[in-house]
């Protein structure tokens, strides 16, 4: 199942709680409740995760935390998932949100200048603001859904498939015994 796939890449409560920077949290990390590979876990894990990462916020991976704990989601998870909106990522994401919102606005959206720069961004923020707040909020939400269905459709695939393979291989070895 999945479980062991992301078991190999997940760090150790340990290793992360005698770590300086996370003392705060020691409480948070050491909850072994957080930790469960479980497919509600999981697929929780990448509701709360998505749905942090479509943000326009500082601080998201505090915001995933908590809302892992609120959603008994598996913390790595959800606070690895907010990377998808790294600082490579994140113009674009953020831009196609903006344009989402706009969209859903009906409002006219803004072209980006040649020469992009903080100023412009600072300038424009007051008309930027509403329709990439918009466009935000709502992908989020349909990435949430998305993820949420996604991994519990695929673990109970991939279930499916263990299932079958157990079967086929007990109906060989016993076919083997009665031959023998």
């Amino acid at each position: 199942m999945p479980r062991r796939f992301l078991q190999r890449y997940m760090p150790h409560p340990e290793t992360l709680r005698r770590q300086r920077s996370l003392r705060f949290m020691s409480h948070l990390i050491g909850n072994p409740a957080l930790w469960v590979l479980s497919r509600r876990s999981v697929a929780n894990a990448f509701s709360v995760g998505l749905f942090s990462a479509m943000l326009p916020i500082p601080f998201q991976m505090v915001v995933a935390a908590c809302g892992a704990w609120v959603a008994r989601a598996n913390l790595p998870l959800s606070v690895g998932l907010v990377w998808i909106t790294n600082p490579l990522t994140m113009p674009l994401i953020f831009y196609g949100n903006y344009r989402l919102g706009a969209w859903l606005m009906n409002t006219p959206a803004r072209e980006v200048p040649e020469r992009l720069s903080t100023r412009w961004i600072a300038e424009q923020m007051a008309d930027i603001l509403p329709a990439l707040a918009v466009g935000s909020v709502v992908s989020a939400v349909v990435l949430a859904l998305l993820g949420n269905l996604l991994i519990r459709l695929i673990w109970r695939w991939q279930v499916s498939r263990s299932w079958k393979a157990r079967h086929r291989r007990r109906r060989k070895t016993s076919c083997e015994e009665d031959s023998l």
